[in-house]
């Protein structure tokens, strides 16, 4: 019987394609409700000059030929030897089918011709001839043409967002398609997969997005897409809102503001959509840079679905190349939208060879249809049959692009350790697994869900983490953005790595959003207090090296939120500090540990600052410290010195720096004795050097050195110096000049040095002045501080050692 329809299909054709020989055209066919592939037939011996779109169906018995445009009815009588079954068909049965076609083309209508048995009706249309029906046209409300000109324009940064955006939208019509399922199951009918397909269409320059969700009827499809923000699941979850026994699903608005995203890329978008509940499928499309848009029924069986939505972007020409290359598309998806809860497929355009049968013009050969094999294995065609033809055709295979489950949606009870480190490493390419991680959710005023990750190993560099982009924002499982300065997390914390989760805030967040959100204010405050959570397990971790391979990574971190004086957290990170003492020159010790170790009286917490323990515990500040079993902390770290002057107290106890002038040991009375006895000696000399010190007084720190250069209350430690002059702030003019005028020399009476001077000042002896300079130098050395003239220092001291080795020459010989 299908052999005999299509012999009648290809005589109806024979006279409509009269005007062109040797022009292939395309045909869609439809044959007892299974759907045909497209086929390229070229009917003998002539063919159209435009394609035809022919889909085929038996309805009752009767043959259908529906191509969407202008139709005829052609009632094809069958004589008694056309009606036959063999292949031959007859040509009384093909003249009376022409002359019936003739006559509906002329314009005299359709008129059945004679028939004994059996009638078909035929309908055709040709896909250029015109065309579409003329549709309704709408004018946007007033705000949307404005809001089309601002996304297009200022939104968005990225023009590939779009395809977010839609995906999104996409998704929430499917989401919503399967709660209303539940309670409304003739919503799915026969078509259960929930899923979202892409394609394209590199000759017209098409990207089209579909799902199989809710769809739009035409009063939907108009208020959703030309009114602002109108969305029919904005409405569908107001709507659950107040009704507290319907529950809660949160959705992004099925159509709002994303969806006009499409425009960044295309000239033309349309809509083609159809809802369960309408038994039409309707078409919005509008222009960019228009004002109106148009609501038509859709016609093209390219586009025909039987629920759901499709999105058809005509792209700009210069967005082609970009965003018709399917790999990119892949990429993009699952860059934005892996993690999305429905299958994104992503359909690559293939090419395949098919089999007809050349019969009065093109007989497709029906599937299943078996194939006789000689005894060799090889087909052979049925005696009395036609020769097969083999054609290309175009197909679209699909793979699905998401397979992954987020990983930070499961409960951290079924996630082992392993698929923990595997997803780490899969999604920052990294070799080495991280040092530690927590998996956790927030309820309350702010509800988010994130996996946070302590890396193994640090940045190469501040500059490197500030570059880096390691958070990755969610908004209901689509990617939002991994660019950040600060507005999730601090940015002493911007070495750790993971993904945050939120359903509260907009899709379309936006730098300036994420500023100003009282949301993100509070996802930031969960995110600092849960890392240093964190942090608190490591240090309190059974095995001691698994905070101290943590601390040589990642401590400078800590000491610069220390120096960003963030309160709320000042005393916990406070808490995570390791620093070298005097009394723990190889293992770290805490500020805790120091504490609670501290003599009784002890006023403060004594600290100095150097490039290394090894110079710090040999430096003279801390002699007299050493006699009392006063503890010190070293900092030889660039960023100490500063943790300590922003934290200022720990526990009440406030932080000395012993190579300050300010510093006291309380021995006032002995202090003030020995000031009196030396104070013109300490004139005397500051006299001889001038203005290269702020004063000479007795020292209150030294015990075994001659004298040490301490730092003025306003002044730079010689640490500190050391490190301005690295980021050459030091040079600044005037800067060092006055550093040098803050500091102090302090003298030690009981050393032999000073004592000789005192005694060549009491009588008058040359050389004094050089020998003051020479002690002001070696006091500069000692101290950490940096001479100006090292080339003349050492010049100095190799004539002191000369002169000495004269003198005992001399005695030698006497």
């Amino acid at each position: 019987m299908a052999r005999q329809s299509f012999r009648q299909l290809c005589a109806v054709l024979r006279p409509l394609v009269a005007d062109g020989i040797g022009f292939q055209h395309k045909v869609i066919g439809i044959t007892e409700s299974s759907v045909k592939s497209l086929h390229t037939l070229t009917p003998s011996p002539v063919s159209l000059s435009r394609p035809l779109y022919l889909a085929l169906h038996n309805v009752n018995g009767q043959l259908h030929l529906n191509t969407g445009c202008s139709r005829f009815e052609s009632t094809v009588a069958a004589t008694s030897s056309g009606v036959s079954a063999s292949a031959g068909g007859g040509e009384s049965e093909t003249a009376a089918t022409e002359a019936a076609v003739a006559s509906d083309v002329s314009g005299a209508g359709s008129s059945p011709v004679s028939s004994q048995s059996t009638a078909s009706t035929v309908d055709i249309v040709e896909s250029d001839i015109p065309t579409q029906p003329a549709g309704e046209t709408y004018a946007y409300q007033a705000e949307v043409s404005r809001l089309l000109d601002l996304i297009v324009h200022s939104l968005y940064s990225h023009k590939e967002v779009f395809l977010r955006e839609l995906v999104s939208n996409a998704n929430d019509a499917l989401d919503k398609l399967r709660f209303l399922s539940v309670t409304e199951p003739h919503l799915l009918g026969s078509n259960t997969e929930l899923a979202i397909k892409i394609r394209a269409n590199a000759e017209k320059g098409v990207l089209v997005i579909t799902d199989s969700g809710i769809g739009m009827t035409k009063d939907e499809l108009v208020k959703s897409l030309g009114t602002i923000a109108q969305s029919g699941t904005a409405n569908f979850v107001k709507a659950l809102k107040e009704n507290k026994d319907a529950g809660a699903n949160n959705l992004i608005g099925r159509f709002g503001v994303g969806f006009y995203s499409a425009f960044l890329v295309s000239d033309k978008v349309a809509v083609s959509t159809r809802s369960p509940k309408s038994d039409k499928q309707y078409v919005w499309e509008a222009v960019a840079d228009n004002s109106s848009f148009v609501v038509r029924e859709e016609t093209d069986p390219d586009y025909i679905i039987p629920r759901g939505t499709s999105v058809i972007l005509y792209l700009k020409n210069d967005m082609k190349s970009d965003f018709l290359n399917m790999s990119k598309i892949t990429d993009l998806v699952r860059n934005y939208s892996q993690f999305l809860s429905f299958p994104i497929y992503v359909g690559q355009e293939r090419t395949r060879q098919v089999e007809v049968r050349d019969e009065a013009g093109a007989e497709e050969v029906k599937e299943g249809e078996a194939k006789v094999k000689d005894e060799t294995g090889a087909e052979e065609v049925k005696e009395g049959e036609p020769a097969p033809k083999t054609v290309t055709e175009k197909y679209y295979h699909y793979d699905i692009v998401n397979e992954n489950k987020p990983i930070w949606l499961r409960s951290p009870r079924e996630v082992m350790k392993e698929e923990y480190h595997a997803f780490y490493k899969k999604t920052y390419n990294e070799h080495l697994e991280p040092m530690a991680y927590t998996h956790f959710s927030t309820e309350g005023e702010v509800e988010f869900k994130s996996l946070i990750y302590v890396p193994g190993m640090a940045p190469f560099g501040a500059e490197e983490a500030g570059r880096m982009k390691n958070i990755k924002l969610y908004v209901k499982r689509v990617f939002i953005s991994d660019d950040f300065n600060g507005e999730l997390f601090p940015p002493y914390l911007s070495f750790m790595k993971g993904v945050v989760d939120s359903n509260d805030l907009p899709l379309n967040v936006s730098r300036e959003l994420l500023q100003e959100s009282r949301i993100v204010r509070l996802m930031k405050k969960r995110l600092t207090k849960k890392c240093l959570d964190l942090f608190e397990a490591i240090a309190n971790s059974k095995d001691p090296e698994d905070y101290r391979k943590f601390y040589r990574n990642f401590g400078k971190y800590l000491k610069f939120g220390c120096s960003q004086e963030d309160n709320p957290n000042q005393k916990r990170l406070a808490n995570l500090l390791r620093f070298y003492s005097s009394k723990h020159q190889d293992e770290m010790t805490s500020l805790k540990q120091y504490v609670a170790d501290m003599k009784p009286g002890q006023k403060g917490i004594y600290y100095f600052s150097s490039e290394s323990v090894k110079s710090a515990r040999n430096a003279p500040f801390l002699e007299q410290l050493y006699n009392k079993d006063l503890e010190v902390l070293f900092m030889t770290e660039t960023l100490d010195e500063v943790t300590a002057t922003h934290l200022k107290y720990y526990e009440g106890k406030k932080f000395i720096d012993v190579s300050k002038e300010t510093f006291n040991l309380d021995d006032d009375e002995k202090q003030k004795q020995l000031a009196n006895e030396y104070s013109l000696l300490c004139n005397w000399m500051k006299k001889k050097l001038g203005e290269r010190i702020a004063k000479v007084q007795v020292s209150k720190r030294l015990s075994t050195s001659p004298c040490v250069l301490v730092s003025g209350k306003d002044g730079w430690s010689a640490n500190m110096e050391r490190v301005m002059r690295a980021q050459n702030l030091g040079d600044t003019p005037g800067l060092r000049e006055f550093m040098w005028s803050t500091r102090v020399l302090e003298i030690n009476p009981s050393h032999p040095v000073i004592q000789d001077l005192d005694e060549a000042r009491k009588s008058g002896r040359p050389g004094s002045k050089e020998q003051v300079e020479l002690l002001l130098e070696t006091a500069l050395m000692s101290s950490g501080f940096v001479p100006e003239d090292p080339a003349g220092f050492g010049s100095k001291i190799y004539e002191l050692v000369g002169a000495q080795l004269a003198r005992e020459r001399s005695n030698q010989q006497a």
